[in-house]
Formats: C-alpha cells, structure tokens, sequence
C-alpha cells in the first residue's frame, strides 16, 4: 500500500544518484530484503519513479528496507530522515529510551512489547518485527550503556496495585510466576539454537512477553519476587532481541535490547546486565563498528568483576577478543582470549552459573577464536581453532555448527585445501538450509565470496549451485 503522494522526494532522488543506484536497481534489493523478511513485494522501477518524482510513500517496513538497500550501497547506515521519509516511522523512539525510573521502565519495556507484536499482526504486516527493522544506530546505546554502568541496580522494586472498590481482592505475583517465565526462556533458547530466530517456535517469545510477562509486571509483587520477575523478563528480552539480530532485524534487536539491559537493572542482575551488553557488543561488531563494540565488551567486564562466576567471565573476555579483532587489535585480542581462556580453566562443575550461560564451554571459545584470527588474517590459527571446535559435540547447537562449518571451509580454502574445503562447504549449506537464519546466510555469502577464485572447478561451482538456492530462500 502506498499512501498519497507530498510532493517530488527530492532527497530519495539525490541519495539514488548519489549511491549510484537505478531505479531498478532499488526496486529489485526493497524487494530481496523483503524476501529475506518472509514478505512478498513486487516493487519495479516505475514504482521506485512514482517514489521520487510524485513523493508516493510505501507503507509498513519499505522505507526502512529503502533505507537499508542505500545504506548497504553507501557502506554506512541511512537514516529514514535522509531519504526524505523520516515521518513514516511508525514509532521512531519506541524501545530506545532508558528510563531512569521503574514505573517508567516498566511502560517502555511493555509499549515495546505491545506495539511490536500488533505491528507484525497487523495488515501487510511481516513475520518477525518488519515495521521495527530500520537503520541499525550504535549511537543509540550510549545513554543506556552509560546510565547502567554509573547505576546497575534499582532500589526496591515492590509495587502495589491499589484494588477497586468493588474487588475483594487483587493478584500478587509470586516466585512460581517468574519461575515459569524462566523456563519459557530456556525452551525459547534451545529452540533458537536448533532452528535459528526466524523459526516460529522462537517468535513466541515477544508473544509471551505481551500476554505472560506484561500482566505480571503490572500487577502487585514484594521486593524479592519483583527481582525475580525482571530478570525472567530481562533473559525474554535480551533473547527477542537476540532472535531478530539473527534474522537480520538490527533496528528491532538493538530496542530489544535497550529494554533488557533496562529489565536487568531493575532485577539487581549484574551478570545478566553484563549479558546484553555482550550481545550488544557482538551486535556492534558484526555491524563493523568495532571500536564501539570493545567499549560494550569492557563495559560488562568492568562491571562483573568480583561478581559474576569465572565461566561468566570467561565469555565476556571473548566478546572483547572478537571486538578487539574486529578491530585489527592483534596484541588486545591476545590478551583477552588468554583472559578467556585461564577463566574458563578456573571454572567449576558447582559454581552458581546462571542458566543463561549453559551453552558456554571450550568448543565456544574455540570457534570464537578461530573467528578473531579470520578476522586478524592468521588462517593457520583458523584452521587450528576451527578443527578443536569441530572435533567436540554441538548437539542441540545446529546453528552455532553451521557457523563453524563455514569459516572453516574459508580456512581451507584460504590454504588451497580445496578439497576439504568444498567437504565443509556442502555440509555449512545443508545446515543453513534447515535453520531460519539470516545471519547463516550471510556467512554462505561470504564463503562463496571466498571461493569465487576457485570456480573453474566443477566442486566449487556445484557447491556455489547449491549454495545460492539456499541463500535466496525466505529466511
């Protein structure tokens, strides 16, 4: 649907020109990333015309898929300002804000939930967050991160519901109530695992945070089980957010994610603060902007130390190696995986680690590593790393093995291994291929990248067949 035209979008003209991109051009990548969103658009050069020359405005998520298409071209992110369709945005500030009260943490948290779901509900509306997918902004996290780190725990968080005259009483949420969020979490992360974000299984979860989790927050609970109740809600969130990073979702992540570090502040939950502001950090980096992604990596390690337990600081020591990485810093990325690594000797079968950090165990820091030392240019440390992740098992973590699959078929390619490397190749593209993943797709695109030297080969060009059928599927 396309509302009525404002007059020539001169700005959309200029940044085409300026991007170097046609008409249909445009046209064809608004309608791959829709593709890759589960949505069906059939934009064509007269309709990206009528965009420019009459001010015709696209509704739902294209101007934020208009904005992306020019941002990808450009190498930098493209605000909807700019393009001259910023008053489209449906709710521009929602889910950015961090509010330095519960009360009001409590309604940004739940505005999110609600308004995003009704968006995917709603007319023309796409399976995971469309209208919420826009231009990724890292400047975004500096308030949150800055306003957790001089204050990471809230006061009480008791709340009390004053009760109708007419009601003889009111519900008060108790442990059993945040318990049973918790397990949703868990189920949610063993789901997400195996499947990818984009599997309707795991796009329950901002479903259960509207109708589960938003009820409860509002209701009537005691100090402890306030806690309790905001760090399920925190590991929800953070885990939406996660679920819509890896569906390609940056925009729709990055509030996810605001929120959560919010949640978790509210729960007194440092380890979890230090979480998200990993998953940020990681976010941060895969988006290119690597200094910003080692300050979230520092930020949740200044944070935790002397607090979280030596497993939990092991893998914010990695989020600050890949972030160190991505940004050439051989000697701090040394440093922080030899952190990692001495941390997660010291850890414990007994130690209180949280659930959350179940998945973490020495085949992860290896296949992180080996991911630095792609990123560093040192392919015999790839491949070395790559191998120790490969040679431990990943069951339940389908993803996490495709992941690796490629980068080592990238390792052996890089030393003329093509063999081996076509072997990692078939089998990273059998497992993308049964995942909703975006993220999986994207590291295929980079692997055919790699072998683009190789295709006078038959393997490779099979392979490259094979690969793109899988790539062009709906994510």
């Amino acid at each position: 649907m396309t509302v009525s035209p404002r007059g020539p979008n001169e700005r959309l003209g200029t940044l085409l020109t300026l991007a170097q991109i046609s008409n249909a051009g445009l046209a064809r990548r608004v309608n791959d990333l829709g593709a890759q969103r589960g949505l069906t658009l059939r934009y064509d050069k007269t309709s990206v015309a009528r965009w420019v020359s009459k001010g015709m405005v696209p509704q739902g998520p294209v101007p934020h898929l208009i904005a992306t298409a020019i941002g990808g071209k450009l190498g930098r992110p493209v605000p909807l300002e700019e393009i001259g369709l910023g008053d489209t945005d449906p709710a521009p500030e929602l889910g950015l804000a961090f509010p330095r009260e519960v009360p009001d943490a409590v309604r940004s948290a739940t505005d999110l939930w609600r308004v995003d779901l009704d968006l995917r509900r709603g007319p023309g509306g796409g399976r995971w967050s469309d209208s919420l997918a826009g231009t990724f902004s890292v400047a975004a996290y500096a308030t949150p991160v800055s306003r957790w780190l001089i204050t990471p725990a809230d006061g009480s968080v008791a709340r009390e519901v004053p009760r109708a005259p007419a009601e003889t009483g009111s519900y008060r949420v108790g442990h059993s109530d945040a318990a049973k969020l918790r397990e949703a979490a868990q189920e949610a992360r063993r789901w997400d695992s195996k499947y990818g974000g984009g599997d309707w299984r795991s796009s329950m979860v901002p479903e259960c945070l509207r109708v589960e989790a938003a009820p409860l927050l509002l209701a009537s609970y005691s100090d402890a089980v306030g806690r309790a109740l905001f760090g399920a809600t925190a590991e929800l969130t953070r885990l939406a957010g996660w679920m819509a990073f890896d569906t390609g979702q940056h925009e729709a992540a990055q509030r996810y994610y605001i929120q959560a570090l919010r949640l978790a502040r509210a729960a007194a939950d440092v380890p979890l603060g230090g979480y998200v502001l990993a998953s940020m950090s990681l976010q941060a980096g895969y988006r290119g902007f690597a200094e910003e992604a080692v300050d979230l990596a520092q930020a949740a390690l200044e944070r935790n130390r002397g607090l979280a337990t030596a497993r939990t600081m092991s893998f914010f020591h990695l989020v600050e190696a890949r972030a160190q990485a991505k940004a050439r810093n051989a000697p701090a990325c040394a440093t922080a995986l030899g952190a990692a690594e001495s941390a997660l000797e010291r850890a414990r079968a007994g130690d209180p680690d949280p659930a959350w950090i179940d998945f973490y165990a020495y085949d992860r820091l290896a296949a992180d590593a080996a991911e630095c030392f792609r990123d560093l240019g040192v392919p015999a440390k790839v491949r070395q790393f790559t191998r120790e992740a490969l040679a431990r098992p990943t069951e339940g973590f389908v993803r996490s093995h495709g992941l690796r699959l490629v980068v080592s078929a990238m390792a052996e390619a890089e030393a003329g291994n093509l063999d081996a490397a076509v072997a990692a190749g078939e089998r990273a593209v059998d497992v993308a291929g049964r995942i909703s993943s975006q993220r999986s797709r994207e590291y295929v695109v980079e692997m055919l990248r790699r072998l683009e030297p190789f295709q006078g080969e038959r393997r490779v060009r099979d392979l490259t067949e094979r690969a793109r059928a899988v790539i062009v599927a709906p994510a």
